[in-house]
């Protein structure tokens, strides 16, 4: 196993990952440095990997969780990965730039995991699979002040975690030309919903005949349009987190450790809900995560 000074070394690109679910349990003052001596102790004691150093600031990101106290961990190749992964990644993560990956072995030198990390939208993501390739979960991300305790501290980058929706944006508030450029172009939609992604991109949720997601530079410069859900619904209902199914909560809760609520509906055709639809952050990337009316996933993907 290379040493985590080594890792620390090779691994200086900038990004920032920042997720956790928005509630008042989530609130920390966690200090805002510590010493090199304490950190490395603390990374080799979370399995964590460093993604990340930040131009300009002295949090070094990492992910946790990516390995046990037994575990050992060492690069791989891109094609040494099972064909799986990159099937998924394309699937799920359209335009993604790969960045590095991870075999990660058991004491008897068995393959159990693999850690794969990708840029996609700006964001740098780190992502867990089985040894075959089978998605598992989107890793939660941590600065090194913060890799113990709650995860985050005010004015850091993950401050969006005390629940206080900082990226939640009033459609009466989005810039001119964002709404002149939707407006013109979807002019039959429905807006329901705004928010603001790190790199200033809006995203902006709106109801025909289906849901959709479409982000628009502040500029009002188009850069994607994605239909959420096809059903010809006649009814949308919001949802608050506290009332989403136990089995949609217990699936966000595990493969999105972490996880940021942003808004959920459900969907209903002649009175009968089809759809639930939950739109979360992740690692700072937002997704729109559909289940069937027994809160069993149908799919999920990355907006922004």
């Amino acid at each position: 196993m290379k040493s985590i000074y080594f890792m620390l070394f090779m691994l200086g690109t900038a990004g920032c990952l920042s997720s956790c679910k928005k509630s008042s349990d989530s609130k920390s003052t966690g200090a805002t440095s510590t010493s090199s001596t304490s950190t490395t102790t603390t990374v080799a004691s979370t399995g964590a990997i460093a993604v990340s150093l930040a131009t300009g600031t002295t949090d070094s990101l990492y992910m946790v969780g990516c390995y046990g106290h037994h575990d050992k961990k060492d690069t791989v190749a891109f094609s040494a990965l099972p064909t799986a992964i990159g099937t998924y990644l394309t699937a799920n993560y359209s335009g993604y730039t790969f960045k590095k990956a991870y075999s990660i072995t058991d004491s008897l030198k068995k393959v159990i995991n693999y850690i794969v990390t990708i840029k996609y939208d700006s964001n740098y993501i780190g992502l867990k699979f089985t040894a075959t390739g089978t998605f598992v979960s989107v890793l939660e991300q941590r600065t090194g002040p913060d890799l113990v305790g709650k995860g985050w501290h005010l004015g850091g980058p993950f401050d969006n975690r005390d629940g206080k929706h900082r990226d939640t944006i009033a459609l009466s508030a989005l810039p001119v030309a964002v709404k002149s450029y939707f407006s013109t172009n979807y002019p039959t939609d429905t807006l329901l919903h705004a928010s603001i992604a790190l790199d200033s991109t809006y995203i902006l949720i709106s109801k025909n005949n289906g849901l959709f997601a479409t982000a628009i530079k502040t500029n009002g410069t188009f850069v994607k349009r994605m239909q959420i859900d096809k059903h010809l619904s006649n009814k949308l209902t919001g949802i608050t987190e506290a009332n989403l199914l136990a089995s949609i909560t217990t699936y966000l809760t595990t493969t999105y450790p972490g996880y940021v609520f942003d808004k959920a509906y459900s969907l209903s055709v002649g009175g009968a809900i089809k759809v639930y639809v939950v739109l979360i952050t992740s690692n700072s990337t937002k997704y729109a995560i559909v289940f069937d009316a027994s809160g069993v996933l149908v799919k999920a993907f990355a907006v922004h």
